[in-house]
């Protein structure tokens, strides 16, 4: 089995996969980081999604052999203790119920605002469209980006 080098969360990892070993499972079976869950596998949930050169991406469909020299963050790597606007924000909303979904949320919504950093209402709306939440949280889920977006303009 060919052995990559992944640059995740700042640091070089090395793992040895099949080239077509999708990165979800690279950096959780592999690399140990739990917090990127597996939703559906197909690309249609967003509970999978990590940073990949700043943008969110669905970790379920991307191979680890299109990975290398690309800087992966997982919420792991969001912040070392939680306190990035996005997760400060979900926490002053009380966004999660069951919170499987909030890893791949979260990531969409940091990236989200790193390139659109004062959204209207819709932009908010079409930019979380590709995460669901089976708990049905996305009034609260909304007021947390929107929440954050402030955050960050401070």
């Amino acid at each position: 089995m060919p052995t990559y080098t992944l640059k995740i969360n700042g640091e070089d990892r090395s793992v040895d996969v099949s080239s077509d070993t999708p990165l979800l499972w690279a950096l959780r079976d592999h690399i140990g980081l739990v917090g990127t869950k597996y939703g559906c596998g197909i690309g249609q949930c967003g509970a999978c999604n990590v940073h990949v050169d700043g943008n969110a991406i669905q970790s379920c469909l991307v191979p680890v052999a299109q990975m290398e020299g690309k800087a992966i963050t997982t919420i792991e790597g969001l912040s070392e203790d939680g306190t990035h606007p996005v997760q400060e924000a979900w926490k002053e909303v009380d966004v999660p119920q069951c919170g499987y979904c909030q890893a791949g949320q979260i990531m969409t919504a940091s990236s989200f605002l790193d390139k659109n950093p004062n959204p209207s209402e819709d932009e908010i709306k079409s930019a979380m469209h590709g995460n669901i939440c089976r708990c049905a949280a996305y009034n609260r889920i909304q007021k947390a980006v929107a929440l954050a977006a402030e955050k960050m303009g401070e």
